[in-house]
């Protein structure tokens, strides 16, 4: 008799623990199948990343930009150490510069960042006083 009543509460149970180990695999499932969605798409941002520095590195080789630009940033680092009158050229340089517009700002911070393909140097392009 006892074994009538808890043969049906303990099938009940079973299915009750069967349902809920299947919610379990199937959340289990759609967070796996999330976490490799977006690892892909992570894969796919880094090659096509990858591919764009080449194609910039590839570029500048025969490019005389790079070499323009670096003499250009050297001039007011050369003029700082030539004394006073290097100094104050600098400084009023750079007072002139800080007149122009925001938008000429901004293209130079963009024209340099391409250059010399740093693409995360933006990032920082506007973080001024």
């Amino acid at each position: 008799m006892w074994q009538a009543l808890i043969n049906p509460i303990a099938n009940l149970a079973g299915s009750f623990l069967e349902r809920k180990v299947e919610e379990q695999k199937g959340k289990t499932a759609v967070a796996v199948a999330k976490a490799n969605a977006e690892a892909e798409v992570m894969k796919v941002a880094a090659t096509h990343e990858a591919g764009w520095e080449k194609i910039m590195a590839e570029g500048s080789l025969t490019s005389w930009k790079d070499e323009w630009l670096t003499l250009l940033f050297s001039v007011p680092l050369i003029l700082a150490f030539c004394g006073d009158w290097g100094r104050q050229i600098v400084a009023d340089g750079f007072t002139a510069l800080d007149s122009m517009p925001d938008w000429y700002q901004y293209s130079l911070g963009l024209i340099v960042s391409a250059t010399f393909a740093m693409r995360g140097a933006t990032k920082f392009i506007g973080k001024r006083k």
